[in-house]
Order: structure tokens, then sequence, then C-alpha cells
């Protein structure tokens, strides 16, 4: 997370909000040794209370077998958009570097596996989240696949669980500009972005979150 708290004004409400939203992130988990930590990049659901996530990982997953001999602490990094800021859309203002604008979360917790039965009521409540978001088109169900092939999938993954115990997010987003500027730079992310959903972080920028 970026230092500067100008860039951390959210709410672990609206990390929270804005992490479900988004619903895909990258998980890491430290493997206690001296190398780097796994990573995997995961679809997932946030419980309604922000207390859990839920997801699932492929068993081969070398993550999923650490889970086999215990819990881990891990972060899930969820990004938001992204964006280059050139100095010269700031307009007449000495002294200006280039900067990349971005929205981030990270959810910190206890990872652990899930009981297995669990599995296919979590794979519906994916499906049904993002199917909802295809609207009007009909929502696609794993009632769909055949009984035996939809087994023989669910085989292959195994239900995880991360126990959200701290939330941090950084929005950076110019909030170190004066408004005028920083709306300046805005209208040129909207409309010369190079980056990452340059129209969302536009919007961003215009309406940063302010400190509660």
């Amino acid at each position: 997370m970026h230092p500067n708290p100008a860039y951390r004004p959210a709410s672990p409400e609206r990390n929270l909000e804005f992490a479900g939203e988004r619903g895909f992130g990258m998980l890491a988990v430290g493997t206690g040794e001296a190398q780097a930590p796994l990573l995997s990049h995961i679809p997932f659901v946030l419980t309604e209370d922000g207390a859990a996530v839920h997801a699932h990982l492929v068993r081969s997953n070398p993550i999923a077998r650490l889970l086999l001999a215990a819990e881990r602490m891990a972060v899930l990094a969820v990004s938001g958009p992204d964006g280059y800021v050139s100095p010269d859309w700031y307009g007449a203002v000495p002294d200006q570097v280039p900067t990349w604008n971005y929205v981030a979360v990270h959810l910190r917790g206890t990872l652990r596996l899930r009981p297995d039965e669990t599995l296919r009521p979590f794979l519906d409540t994916l499906s049904a989240r993002f199917e909802r978001e295809l609207r009007p088109k009909p929502p696609w169900r794993t009632s769909k696949v055949s009984a035996d092939a939809l087994a023989g999938l669910m085989r292959a993954i195994v239900p995880i669980e991360l126990a959200v115990e701290s939330v941090d997010g950084t929005w950076k987003l110019n909030q170190t500009k004066t408004d005028e500027v920083r709306l300046r730079a805005a209208e040129h992310v909207a409309t010369d972005g190079l980056g990452h959903e340059t129209s969302l972080l536009a919007r961003f920028m215009r309406t940063p979150p302010r400190r509660e």
C-alpha cells in the first residue's frame, strides 16, 4: 500500500465494497521458507458482512497443497483501474513529474481449506454473482452440466476461505493536486489515457473518496 495518507482515504467498508464489486484478485501466500511467495489469480465472492472471502483452487495448485498441512496467512490483492499521468496534463504547473494513478485493495487474513460439501453451493453462488452482470441474458447454472461431468470437474478443485482480518486500500487519484489541476488531468486520462480502464479511473479522479 502507498504510504501517503492522502491516497488512503477510503473507509474499510468502501474498500470491501470495491473488492466485492471486482470479484477477482491475486492471492499471495508465504511458504515459510527462503523463497518467493506463491501466487494465484482467482475469482472470489466476498461474504455479505465482509468477514470472509470464498474461492476455489485447482487441487494441484501449490497453495492448495500447502493448505493440506495447515492454514496460512495470506493476502488477496484486488486491482482496479490504473493509468499513466503526463505532467503536461496538469497545465501550467511548474516542476511536475510523471506518475501512475491506480486503485488497489489488499485483504489480509488466515487462509484455510473449506469442507468439500461447501464446494457446490459456492460454485452456484460464484456463477450467479457474475451471471447477474450479463442480464438480460438468462443466467447460466451448474444444473446445465451433466451430473457426471460436474462431479469430475469438482474433484479437480478445492474450496478455500480467507478470514479477513485487515483491509487496506490505495486510491491514488492526484489528491495532492488542487481540484482544478486534478480535474484537468482526469479529462486527459479519459480521452488520451494509457493504462487499464482509464474511463473508470477518470471517474474516480473526478470524485475521489474523502477521509471519513
